[in-house]
């Protein structure tokens, strides 16, 4: 199988390229592209790949332009962090989508879907056209997954699976990474908000943001609250509300 491989934030794209390698060693990824404008260059270069794995989110929009722009002659599965609810119209029109973070093992089952249904092109074209048809900007919310934050006399863009969680204090507002590197963001948590991916994030308290891979360990506290672990660790105790106790254990997956 030939594929290309449509992602714009390198830490994801070496993920992918890692992972379809341990799926599928035989692949070759005859190249990968950033951007709208580089997509359509790969594509009209490589017309005759067997798959493209294609990220929603790109740098200078969304890859559906793609689509107005060149013939896609190939199969695609779609890779993004939207939620089942926004991806309804790719469940309707038979496209395949991974969730971020992709898993393996659902990586291995889109894989093994397409060689053993391989739609034909008149499908492939009525399927993208039904897809842009159904998806309404409302549908979509778009979230923030880069920061740009300064480390000196330098600027840093720090993405999503960087980050450990969001601290408030002394009247700003911090940026932890997992390797516990800490920067201040010009953002408050209210802001963080509406600009956060929910699947990704949960506002623990007034103080702390926090990301799913930050959470260490969750143990039960008096009153029906939540004591938080995380990681880089945190000063003080973290608890979670009883009030939002309910809501944390759904975000965990309860």
């Amino acid at each position: 199988m030939k594929i290309l491989i449509i992602e714009d934030e390198i830490p994801a794209l070496n993920r992918i390229k890692k992972l379809v390698l341990e799926v599928e060693p035989s692949i070759e990824i005859l190249g990968t592209a950033d951007s709208i404008e580089s997509s359509v260059e790969l594509i009209k270069l490589h017309p005759n790949a067997d798959l493209a794995l294609m990220d929603i989110e790109l740098a200078d929009g969304q890859s559906f332009e793609i689509f107005n722009r060149v013939q896609v002659k190939c199969p695609v599965v779609f890779t993004t962090a939207y939620d089942e609810f926004a991806l309804k119209a790719f469940k309707v029109n038979s496209l395949d989508y991974l969730l971020k973070p992709i898993d393996k093992d659902e990586l291995k089952n889109a894989f093994d879907k397409f060689k053993s249904f391989r739609p034909q092109q008149s499908d492939l074209e009525l399927n993208i056209k039904n897809l842009l048809a159904n998806i309404q900007p409302s549908q979509i919310e778009s979230f923030k997954d880069r920061f740009l934050v300064k480390s000196g006399q330098k600027l840093v863009s720090v993405a999503e699976n960087e980050i450990a969680y969001f601290l408030s204090q002394d009247k700003l507002t911090y940026l932890l990474t997992q390797s516990g590197n800490k920067y201040v963001v010009d953002y408050t948590l209210d802001d963080l908000d509406a600009l956060l991916n929910p699947r990704t994030f949960f506002r623990l308290n007034r103080q702390v943001f926090a990301s799913l891979q930050s959470i260490n360990s969750v143990h039960t506290y008096f009153n029906g609250k939540l004591k938080i672990d995380v990681a880089p660790k945190y000063a003080d105790e973290l608890i979670v509300s009883r009030e939002r106790a309910s809501d944390f254990k759904t975000w965990l997956g309860a």
